[in-house]
């Protein structure tokens, strides 16, 4: 599987090349927004990394274009830029994700490969069931003990998203943007509301919705 790597700070790239070299896929670097699309054009890569402050062009524009010129690789943009505005915006562009520096290279591992599964179209490997609870890939629906629980479509994207990582905080902003999609009217508060709805609803489950004040949420294992 070939990674293309748009980032033009060398110690970034040469840390990440390694990183997924050593997980087994081949890497393609480019650190100017001028040439971005044409390596993208003739690399043909399974998954691009994209920066947004590039030399030359920024990541937003280099995105555009590609989507324009019909380069529809999955695109995961990584940024210093961490604002909910940013983030929107980069996805309204046409990314597929969004990981805010710094981040955790296994978090970001697990989401290229994810997006490299879901452009090849192979099948997903099943869910690892956490307190009896794990995700059907197909219909996005979390089961518990095979019982489907009885959650808002809000309710189940919080859920999908703090199970992905139990033990790990998840930060208030990144879950917004799942639960929330696109929905600029919604103030951020809003998250804290599926939150405590979600929380009343998994009790039974012996997962605990713990929230991690400046951090965001994470969920932990607790007693039912």
């Amino acid at each position: 599987m070939k990674l293309l790597l748009i980032e033009d700070n060398p110690a970034m790239q040469a840390t990440l090349s390694r990183s997924f070299e050593r997980r087994g896929l081949q890497v393609v670097g480019c650190d100017n927004g001028l040439r971005a699309v044409e390596v993208w054009r003739q690399t043909q890569p399974d998954a691009v990394l994209l920066d947004l402050s590039l030399p030359g062009k920024d990541g937003l524009e280099v995105l555009a274009q590609a989507r324009a010129e019909g380069l529809h690789t999955p695109v995961i943009i990584l940024t210093a830029r961490g604002t909910v505005g940013d983030r929107i915006l980069g996805l309204n562009t046409g990314a597929d994700d969004y990981l805010p520096k710094p981040f955790d290279l296994d978090e970001l591992e697990a989401r290229v490969r994810a997006l490299m599964r879901r452009n090849s179209g192979s099948d997903a490997p099943p869910a690892t069931a956490w307190c009896g609870m794990a995700v059907d890939r197909d219909s996005g629906v979390v089961y518990h003990q095979d019982k489907p629980l009885e959650l808002t479509p809000r309710e189940m994207a919080l859920l999908r998203a703090v199970l992905a990582r139990p033990g790990h905080a998840i930060a208030k902003e990144r879950l917004f943007e799942l639960v929330f999609p696109g929905e600029r009217d919604v103030q951020p508060e809003a998250i804290e509301v599926v939150a405590y709805r979600l929380r009343k609803k998994i009790a039974h489950t012996g997962a605990q919705l713990v929230t991690l004040r400046g951090l965001g949420y994470l969920l932990k294992a607790g007693s039912t």
